[in-house]
C-alpha cells in the first residue's frame, strides 16, 4: 500500500515580495512627508525644487500659505 502524499504548504507572499512592498511604501511615505509638510526646510536649496514641492502641496490640497 502507497503512503499517503502530504501537501506542503507554500506561502502567498516571498520574503523579497515583501521587503519591496515594506520599501515602496516607506519611500511613499517620505515623499509624502516633504510635499506636504516640508515648507522649505528641505526645498530650500534652489528654486525649482521648491516650487514642485509647492505645487504638490496645491495639487493635493495641503493648505501651504
Amino acid at each position: 500500500m502507497a503512503a499517503p502524499a502530504r501537501s506542503v504548504a507554500v506561502p502567498a507572499y516571498s520574503p523579497r515580495l515583501l521587503a519591496a512592498a515594506l520599501l515602496s511604501i516607506g519611500v511613499l511615505l517620505l515623499l509624502g512627508y516633504l510635499v506636504m509638510f516640508d515648507q522649505g526646510a528641505v526645498s530650500h536649496s534652489g528654486m525649482y525644487l521648491h516650487e514642485l514641492m509647492h505645487d504638490g502641496r496645491h495639487l493635493l490640497g495641503v493648505p501651504c500659505h
